[in-house]
């Protein structure tokens, strides 16, 4: 059945779940899986004159096809393999020399099994072997292999025949035990009629299992615990395309929110062996159901995933489930501004006395790592380490601490350092927290080479460590927030079924998306897009209006091949030679480090990061030098020619 397809399928609204109770979703005959009932099946026996494919050649095919029970056809014939048949071979099978002189040839043969074996699934009893031989006729004959799905019945035999009902899994003893209608005797067709008989029965066993489509039979041997396989249902009926899956407990409560291309390949790979995590065959065991939210777009559904782990915060989720204790390093908007850090941005209550914005760098994946930042910006300038607010004023009678005797803090608590002074300090970190993060890079190169000459390297270890924790927070901080700032972004890209994927961005929100057929205008569907995309208010820069992470999913995604900025009304623009220049902060510092210290060699044999790539090269770059690297990008780049 075919409809009319709209000019732009659009999701105005991503920013909330849908309710678990709704519309059921509709799916295409494909999206629920082919019954094994419909499944066309060829069951093949081939019979050789040894076990070797291509030293061995095949003496007789024999093939029975069938669908639902019934026998659509057979194949059989005897085939000359181009030299005598060893004499063992003709004692097991009866198949002689003479028999097989004048018969076709393997050429004449492959050729009419492949056309009564097209589109059909291929059965086998230890399939390993009979394929095998088939391939290899194939590639003799120059035929190309079409690719069949295989069933191997000795390895489903394996899986429901225990060995209190049967001593072993060959052939003949599996047709004695499940009756079958025809005795196995080492000719090719009556043992490919024995194992349909066979195939039958296995399959049989294996429906109370959740073995009932195709799709289950490429996972039916692998080893998955009985009552895990049996949730196989809970994969019944989800669509194949991108979106966000749901596994819901008992009591309706979300128990683990995750995303995919195709939510009813991703879904059913939890009831096969390819999930291996403890803790997802757990939740399989309790979850009572699955619900999908199809989407538009892949990026459409990571973001939603996001959200919904966010608004869920599901148990059997490890990430992303709580934004809002993700810390920032902020430096404070006072007389004497202080490095501290925060669970969040906020606007300044009052203006700087000194007119100078607030700065934050981050978000930080832990406490940890923002306390390293900061570790690297007291090692950088003199600005205070003490926690209390300090008058304008300094107190009579204050003493200095220990951190000012050593140079390392001008001290403004006692009056040495003025208002003015301390202003030049704080502008100078400020600067390299949302500009240029070259004097920090500069410092810390400078201690990593003193401490490899001095072949202390777990402590350059630790130092280039506080270094990466800086440039990864300020590239991270410098790279939101001009997306934060920017009230409106629409960018497109070719999806890769034509047509175009559109999307809009508020303050680095997802605040709507849309697809666009092949061959229809966009601008009618970007146009819609504006109109009825969701409203965001502006946030608190760096801060975009959302979870960091969603801003960083967007910010992926425009910085992909071919994507196109469309509308940018206030423009889009980031720091040429800020931290986002050091792409990998790590390497950065020690091919630095390395350079200054003179001992390119010494730093590269003691394995510090960069070192080896630059040792012996002449003309390597100082501190800041080869800024615009990739990742840069100036007004409105988004890497689109």
């Amino acid at each position: 059945m075919q409809h009319d397809r709209p000019a732009a399928r659009r999701v105005t609204r991503v920013d909330l779940a849908p309710p678990l109770q709704g519309r059921p979703v509709q799916l295409a005959l494909d999206e629920l899986g082919t019954p094994l009932s419909d499944v066309t099946f060829v069951v093949v026996d081939l019979e050789t004159t040894g076990s070797v494919p291509g030293t061995s050649a095949i003496t007789e095919i024999g093939a029975v096809k069938v669908r639902g029970g019934e026998v659509l056809g057979e194949f059989q014939t005897l085939v000359d393999p181009g030299g005598p048949v060893p004499a063992f071979i003709s004692v097991l099978t009866g198949i002689t020399t003479s028999m097989v002189i004048g018969a076709p040839r393997i050429e004449e043969v492959l050729p009419s099994f492949l056309e009564f074996a097209r589109g059909s699934v291929l059965v086998a009893h230890n399939a390993p072997f009979d394929v095998g031989f088939l391939k290899a006729a194939a590639a003799q004959t120059g035929h190309a292999w079409p690719g069949h799905q295989t069933v191997d019945t000795v390895r489903l035999a394996r899986r429901v025949v225990t060995r209190d009902e049967a001593p072993n899994h060959k052939l003949g003893t599996l047709a004695a035990l499940f009756g079958a209608t025809v005795t196995p005797n080492h000719r090719a067709l009556a043992d490919a009629r024995a194992t349909v008989d066979v195939l039958h029965a296995l399959l049989a066993r294996l429906a109370p299992l959740g073995i009932t489509h195709l799709e289950d039979l490429a996972t039916a041997t692998d080893p998955v615990p009985s009552d895990v396989r049996r949730k196989r249902h809970l994969a019944d009926g989800l669509p194949d395309g991108p979106g966000v899956y749901m596994f819901v407990g008992p009591r309706e409560e979300i128990l683990y929110v995750g995303t995919s291309t195709s939510l009813r390949t991703r879904v059913r790979s939890y009831f096969t062996a390819a999930e291996k995590r403890s803790r997802m065959v757990e939740m399989v065991r309790v979850s009572e159901r699955v619900h999908p939210v199809p989407c538009a777009t892949t990026l459409e559904a990571r973001v939603r995933e996001l959200r919904l782990i966010a608004e869920h915060s599901p148990r059997y989720n490890r990430r992303s489930r709580f934004p809002e204790r993700m810390p920032w390093v902020h430096l404070t908007v006072e007389p004497y501004p202080r490095l501290s850090v925060v669970r969040e941005v906020r606007p300044p209550a009052d203006p700087s006395p000194h007119g100078h914005e607030p700065a934050y760098i981050g978000p930080f994946a832990s406490r940890g790592a923002a306390q390293s930042a900061i570790d690297a910006l007291h090692e950088t300038f003199p600005v205070r380490q003490c926690s209390g607010r300090l008058p304008l004023r300094a107190a009579l009678g204050a003493v200095a601490c220990a951190l000012a005797e050593m140079g390392r803090c001008g001290a403004p608590c006692t009056g040495r350092s003025s208002p003015e002074q301390y202003a030049e300090v704080a502008s100078a970190v400020r600067a390299a927290m949302v500009g240029d993060p070259s004097p920090v890079v500069r410092a810390h190169a400078t201690r990593i080479g003193r401490l490899v000459t001095q072949e202390r390297f777990e402590e350059a270890a630790v130092v280039r460590d506080r270094l990466a924790a800086f440039l990864r927070g300020a590239a991270r901080a410098q790279r939101l927030a001009p997306l934060a700032r920017c009230p409106e972004l629409v960018a497109a890209r070719r999806a890769e079924a034509g047509g175009w994927e559109v999307v809009l961005v508020r303050h680095g929100r997802l605040a709507g998306t849309a697809t666009v057929p092949r061959g229809a205008d966009p601008w009618p569907a970007i146009e819609s897009l504006r109109l009825s995309g969701e409203e965001v208010a502006a946030p608190a820069v760096p801060a975009p209006a959302c979870h960091p992470e969603e801003a960083d999913l967007v910010l992926t995604w425009l910085d992909q091949p071919g994507v196109r900025l469309v509308l940018a009304p206030e423009g889009w623009t980031c720091p040429v030679g800020g931290a986002q220049a050091y792409a990998d902060p790590a390497s950065t510092a020690g091919r630095v480090a390395a350079y200054l210290a003179h001992d390119l060699e010494t730093a590269a044999s003691v394995g510090v990061p960069g070192a080896q790539a630059t040792a012996g090269v002449p003309g390597v770059e100082g501190p800041g030098a080869g800024s615009t690297t990739a990742g840069s990008t100036g007004t409105g780049s988004t890497g689109a020619a």
